[in-house]
């Protein structure tokens, strides 16, 4: 359990329903926000405190689609189209991971995570070894809802293909295994990788198992037109209808990229309010398109962001996937298009609904989860200070800004510096276990 603990002085942005900015303290007890104002009662005297004078509070960013198993793959993928980075770099390589690489890959991400203001993340691993990557979220601290990569189809490539039944059972394992564990801080998802590569039979109890054990669903849908057209020649149907006859849509779900939806699609995505999860970094770098989020926000959907995986980004930085969210939509559709909050709300309670945590995280009230950052945003390029501050924090903070990460009530950044690992540790495995890999597909 976590000690008490009392950021003192900031500028904090709560996210709260009034949208309030308070020159507040927040008090931190057994995990959760005990207190947010200026009350000086004489408990709180004797609580440990972080001096946050000049500095911004702010929830913890949430990054709903993430693929930590990728993040040795980082500059071995460039300048491809999705279906060639897929078969020619990422497939082999993920069939070439071990339980060693996995987790070396996960702290490395994790790590990066949690210096750039990240506290939670949806992700999904590769085919095997997933327990070797909770293992790394346990230990450094991060919030995280992982699950292994589900691919049964016979179209999957033959080093990622599994037997549906094997693939399920070895997912009901692991949820089994780590749903909750942590304290709450990991949970399990269900991952089918995406409608090309899952049969039918596996995707409808996909949705079963989650519904059973009431872990969420992270699949991707409607990236590219290449994937539309083979899931249309497949199965009859555009994806997202093909989804939501197959039980992947609702709140329970949520789908990374949705690119390529017209008006009937984002209809029915905002009337089943399943989650949408933008990924404008990977969606450019892989000249997937623009996902049409203003259109989406507009009809009701429910929409948080991620960076994706390092190799289609390369960085795992949501300062920079909050910046690219609004800056993408303004020649398509003018200046007003996407605004600096309704950017920032994609970055904490967007996800916080996309993982089926916004009773819990994505806003700094009473009785949530201390998931916090503290930025400092006295550098040059955040400056003047009293320009509008969720104005500095989307367009101009970046995650060099941060000073302190909180999650759980736990310090796992302090000043800056990793608290919960070694980064010069994580760094020696990543590139001793990167080199591994590259040899194997050689």
């Amino acid at each position: 359990m976590s000690k008490p603990l009392l950021l003192q002085g900031g500028r904090v942005v709560t996210m709260d329903g009034a949208r309030r900015i308070l020159d507040a303290d927040v008090l931190v007890e057994d995990g959760y926000i005990k207190a947010v104002g200026r009350d000086r009662r004489e408990g709180r005297a004797k609580t440990p405190a972080i001096d946050c004078t000049g500095l911004v509070v702010l929830p913890g960013l949430i990054q709903a689609h993430i693929h930590l198993c990728q993040t040795l793959f980082r500059g071995l993928a460039d300048d491809l189209s999705l279906e060639d980075w897929l078969a020619q770099r990422i497939w082999p390589l993920e069939a070439a991971h071990t339980a060693d690489s996995v987790h070396a890959s996960a702290m490395l991400g994790a790590a990066e995570l949690l210096l750039g203001g990240t506290t939670a993340i949806l992700d999904m691993e590769t085919v095997r070894h997933t327990g070797a990557a909770f293992e790394a979220l346990e230990s450094i601290g991060i919030r995280a809802t992982a699950g292994k990569c589900l691919m049964d189809a016979p179209s999957s490539p033959a080093g990622l293909r599994e037997p549906t039944d094997k693939a399920l059972s070895e997912s009901a394992d692991l949820c089994a295994r780590w749903h909750g564990a942590a304290g709450g801080r990991l949970r399990y998802c269900f991952a089918p990788r995406f409608a090309p590569s899952c049969t039918g039979p596996l995707l409808r109890a996909v949705s079963d198992l989650a519904e059973k054990t009431g872990a969420v669903i992270h699949t991707h849908a409607a990236e590219t037109p290449v994937e539309l057209e083979l899931v249309k020649r497949e199965t009859g149907h555009d994806e997202i209808a093909y989804l939501d006859s197959v039980g992947i849509s609702g709140p329970r779900s949520a789908l990374a990229h949705c690119v390529w939806v017209d008006k009937d699609g984002i209809a029915r995505l905002a009337r089943q309010a399943t989650n949408v999860v933008h990924c404008p970094s990977s969606n450019l770098k892989l000249g997937s398109g623009v996902a049409p989020i203003p259109e989406m926000l507009a009809a009701g959907c429910r929409v948080g962001i991620g960076a994706d995986g390092a190799p289609c980004n390369n960085r795992l930085d949501a300062f920079e996937e909050m910046r690219l969210a609004a800056l993408i939509q303004k020649p398509r559709l003018g200046p007003d298009a996407l605004p600096a909050p309704q950017a920032l709300e994609l970055a904490t309670l967007g996800g916080a609904r996309a993982m089926g945590l916004e009773a819990e995280i994505g806003s700094i009230e009473v009785g949530k989860r201390a998931d916090l950052v503290v930025l400092d945003l006295a550098g040059p390029h955040a400056q003047p200070e009293d320009a509008d501050l969720v104005s500095r924090i989307v367009y101009s903070a970046r995650a060099a800004d941060v000073r302190h990460v909180i999650v759980d009530g736990r310090i796992v950044v302090r000043d800056g510096m990793m608290k919960t690992a070694d980064v010069a540790e994580i760094r020696t495995n990543a590139n001793k276990q990167a080199r591994r890999l590259r040899r194997a597909i050689a």
